[in-house]
């Protein structure tokens, strides 16, 4: 495997070490099988309201564990992958490794968004302000852009958007 390959798969496994110490995994899996001894009570259905809310954060904490635990397991096989891609000088194995290493880079920069934006303020909505104060012209073509990079970012990352206001 040669260095850059080595460099990023080993910058890739710090970084998912970095969102599973967020999220601590050992307290994750403590919750999972909590919720999952609540969901197994007879008595659960009692209360709807509360055995939806038993149910759907079991749903969303199971999806968190079996998603960290993938991206574990992805990521070891792809370093498999490149080693035996280059014992073997196997050109199809070494395109399947290049291939999912882009996909886990991709994935991991997802989750590594989705973790920083899991405080307990987040899930609520922001308002952005974007001026274009002193500058004339240039400051206002910059400032246009700016908006449209992020509105752009929100749409691919499937956060709803609402324009206020735009002054010439």
């Amino acid at each position: 495997m040669n260095a850059d390959v080595a460099a990023d798969l080993k910058d890739l496994a710090s970084t998912l070490a970095g969102i599973e110490a967020v999220l601590d995994i050992d307290r994750l899996q403590a919750q999972v099988a909590e919720l999952q001894e609540q969901a197994g009570r007879p008595d659960l259905w009692d209360d709807v309201e509360h055995a939806q809310q038993v149910n759907s954060k079991l749903a969303h904490l199971q999806g968190d564990l079996r998603r960290l635990l993938g991206l574990r397991q992805r990521l070891d096989d792809v370093e498999v992958l490149y080693d035996l891609a280059e014992e073997g000088a196997d050109e199809a194995a070494r395109s399947e490794a290049e291939t999912e290493h882009h996909k886990l880079r991709k994935e991991i920069a997802s989750l590594e968004i989705r973790t920083l934006l899991a405080g307990e303020y987040d899930g609520r909505d922001a308002l952005v302000t974007i001026r274009s104060e002193a500058g004339g012209v240039d400051a206002a073509d910059w400032a246009e852009m700016l908006m449209r990079m992020y509105l752009r970012w929100a749409e691919r990352h499937g956060y709803p958007t609402e324009v206020y206001d735009i002054s010439p």
